[in-house]
């Protein structure tokens, strides 16, 4: 442990850097404007991996943005660990919201601020740095493969064709993930599951143009009015949604289970004042815990309608918009609940406009066993790295590729994150703690170390 605290010390500012000159692409893969920057971000981690000691790097084309593969095979008898992380990055905006540039990364307050800090740029990055430090002090203990990707944060499509295609180069004995949080520096925790997604978008037409809001006013139905009584009525009262057949296939938990949950550090003031939020809002009879891991939801990502510019233009739009995402839980499926939500949704719209309802990705829900050698190995390195035993949560985001490894290549993956719920994922002013990014570089090795060890 010390030799892997000495070389972080002595490279802190350089790894530093490193992570600051990814930070600056601005690599949005939503925004077709990006694809150059895309493209070299991708040659950019080909580059790092390259230097750190990877024996092959490729970039791989896709039908959209390409991956990025590298690996160093010690020995085919060794066990192997494919890390996977995305390079991708969600959109900015809004952009007035941000105190900082979005893609000029800044240090306050010993946080890095930048689009992708977090998710994903700053965690994959400290397994490049992890795997050069195994490879400067000759500690690599196993085989490691890299796969790094483009299009996470709009669906994998293309992830899951390549992995598909390429089933002998990914072969390894487990997946190794850092896209996800803990609970702190404090109280280190793994991740033992994650949420599905169904996510749509909606379309309600009413005339065939915008109208004068005073000459047809009463007369013709308002596309914005009819979709927001519509999203309105997709909770009750007790905020269950009201989707027919939508909990059918929920796996509930164990009186038991949930009570390990909640055991987990939660402070409802607290976590109220970070949000400056008077009262938390969800599904009644479940905890906060238990609502963000645990229970499906439903929440409108983005809505839109008619005349939004400033001033004052009184027009009834002819079009009404919304996106809609769905998380899902143990055993629920993304295109049952996807059809459930077009089917209900079209049945309740009103005769006097036309509903439109257009899928736009989804993913599995998974649980991740906690007996494995994986988790094992991942529970050892924490508690030599923070000296604690980190405790289970259940992640409430998703990760579609996850189920996807499981499925075609038939591993487990370890949720090893080391970011933040605070730290505004998708958000503006999006920030990783500089500990954090040094603590992952950190214990890292450590897992590899475990692992090999663990499975002789």
């Amino acid at each position: 442990m010390q030799n892997i605290r000495k070389y972080v010390h002595d490279n802190k500012q350089r790894f530093l850097d490193e992570l600051f000159d990814l930070l600056r692409f601005p690599s949005v893969s939503a925004d077709p404007k990006y694809k150059a920057e895309m493209l070299k971000t991708a040659e950019f981690v080909a580059d790092k991996l390259k230097i750190a000691g990877a024996d092959l790097v490729e970039i791989c084309p896709t039908a959209g943005y390409p991956i990025v593969y590298g690996e160093k095979i010690l020995d085919a008898s060794l066990p192997t660990v494919l890390v996977y992380g995305h390079y991708d990055v969600q959109p900015p905006d809004p952009l007035e919201l941000w105190k900082t540039p979005p893609f000029e990364p800044t240090i306050r307050d010993e946080k890095i601020y930048a689009r992708g800090s977090c998710d994903d740029k700053g965690q994959f990055y400290m397994h490049v740095k992890a795997f050069e430090l195994m490879m400067k002090t000759n500690t690599l203990p196993c085989n490691i493969k890299f796969m790094i990707e483009g299009e996470e944060e709009v669906g994998s499509s293309n992830l899951a064709i390549f992995v598909s295609d390429n089933k002998e180069k990914l072969k390894a004995d487990v997946v190794l993930i850092s896209d996800t949080s803990m609970i702190s520096l404090e109280h280190p925790s793994l991740e033992t599951g994650l949420r599905g997604l169904s996510y749509v978008e909606v379309e309600v037409t009413g005339p065939d143009r915008d109208l004068h809001s005073g000459v047809y006013g009463g007369a013709v139905a308002n596309p914005a009015t009819i979709l927001a009584k519509l999203i309105a009525s997709l909770h009750d009262e007790n905020n269950h949604i009201t989707i027919p057949g939508f909990y059918d296939d929920v796996l509930e938990l164990s009186a038991s289970e949930r009570e390990m949950l909640n055991k987990a550090p939660y402070n409802e003031n607290e976590y109220k004042i970070d949000l400056k939020v008077d009262e938390l809002w969800g599904e009644k009879g479940y905890t906060t815990l238990e609502r963000t891991g645990t229970r499906p939801t439903l929440e409108v990502n983005g809505i839109w309608g008619g005349y939004i510019g400033e001033g004052a233009k009184t027009v009834l739009p002819s079009k009404a918009f919304a996106k809609i995402s769905m998380r899902l839980v143990p055993n629920q499926q993304s295109d049952k609940i996807t059809k459930l939500f077009k089917d209900h949704f079209e049945s309740i719209a009103p005769k006097s406009v036309k509903v439109k309802v257009t899928p736009h990705h989804g993913g599995e829900p998974v649980v991740t066993p906690t007996d494995s050698i994986a988790y094992k190995a991942a529970q050892k390195a924490i508690f030599e790295s923070f000296g604690k035993e980190p405790i289970p949560t259940r992640g409430g985001g998703s990760i579609p590729i996850v189920a996807l490894f499981e499925k075609e290549l038939g591993i487990k993956t370890v949720l090893m994150g080391f970011g933040l719920d605070s730290d505004n994922l998708h958000s503006p002013n999006e920030k990783f703690d500089i500990a954090n990014f040094y603590k992952g570089i950190e214990t890292i090795p450590l897992f590899h170390k475990y692992f090999a060890e663990l499975s002789k």
